[in-house]
Parts: C-alpha cells; structure tokens; sequence
C-alpha cells in the first residue's frame, strides 16, 4: 500500500508524518533522513498493527498543491 506522508521544514529539522497512520511521525536533520527515517517508521507501525491482529488502515488522503 501507498500511504501519502507530508513533510514539514523547521528551522533546525524535516518533521514527517503519515495522516492515515496516526502516530506514525520522524524526524531528521534533513529532508533525505526524514525520507528514510518515516520509510522505517511505516514499516514498523504496519507491522505492530498486524502483530496485534489489526489490519492496516486503508490509505484516504490525497495530496494536491494548488496555486494561490
């Protein structure tokens, strides 16, 4: 399954989140080790929910930019 992250630049980091997996968040000192690190988050929070017998939630976000 493909799940839609979104990435966030602060002033220090790369925060990273998936919405269709609460809890599922990294973050790195660049954009690459936030990549990686989310990457590894997902693997581990799918593989927790299916380790507790939950199925993995369906991916519903969808992500667009939009001009303003």
């Amino acid at each position: 399954m493909r799940y839609a992250v979104v990435f966030e630049k602060s002033a220090a980091s790369f925060g990273a989140y998936v919405p269709d997996l609460p809890g599922c968040v990294a973050v790195g000192e660049s954009l690459a080790e936030a990549k990686s690190l989310i990457s590894e988050a997902m693997k581990q929070h799918l593989d927790e929910l299916k380790a507790s017998g939950q199925h993995p939630p369906e991916p519903a976000s969808v992500c667009a930019y939009i001009d303003a």
